[in-house]
């Protein structure tokens, strides 16, 4: 798996009125959060994010294709692999302005960490336009410190996946 690259950082940058930040961080964890407003009504940018294979960036795959990539009817945010599977997260909590998964995304997953990522769908004044909202909480133990060795990646990473879901949500294109 691949740290933010220069990529990632246009990407993020592109990502239009998005607000993007480690809001809060210690020895044993760390959250961040983005804000971006997606022209597209909740119900089908929650379609979207459901639809993980069409719009996550292949690089920050285990197989390097996203189209490995699901979240089935199970809750299993998983990843085929040629001679197995991996289980990124699982879906705890699913409604019409909420989904939430528990776990460790990526190189988080080798250590002690655990998380929690919530996608909240929000309502705008026009109903055309969502107002999504991605929290990661992680914590745990990493060696090094989760905050020191990971916050600044993470946040790296989840802003570049949530402009990819802003694109394919507003033009059924990841970027």
């Amino acid at each position: 798996m691949k740290t933010l690259g220069i990529a990632a950082a246009i990407s993020l940058a592109m990502a239009g009125a998005a607000h993007a930040e480690v809001t809060d961080s210690g020895a044993a964890g760390f959250q961040v959060r983005h804000v971006v407003e997606i022209a597209a009504p909740p119900a089908k940018v929650r379609t979207a994010a459901l639809d993980i294979g069409k719009w996550w960036n292949s690089s920050h795959t285990y197989s390097g294709d996203a189209k490995n990539l699901s979240i089935d009817a199970s809750g299993c945010f998983c990843e085929k692999l040629p001679d197995g599977f991996v289980r990124h997260m699982t879906l705890v909590y699913s409604a019409s302005d909420a989904v939430r998964l528990a776990g460790a995304l990526g190189p988080l997953a080798t250590t002690g960490a655990s998380g929690h990522l919530g996608l909240g769908f929000g309502k705008t004044s026009d109903p055309n336009k969502t107002q999504l909202t991605l929290t990661y909480d992680v914590g745990g133990y990493a060696k090094g410190g989760l905050a020191q060795t990971w916050a600044a990646p993470v946040d790296g990473v989840l802003g570049e996946q949530v402009a990819r879901l802003k694109a394919y949500a507003e033009t059924g294109k990841a970027q």
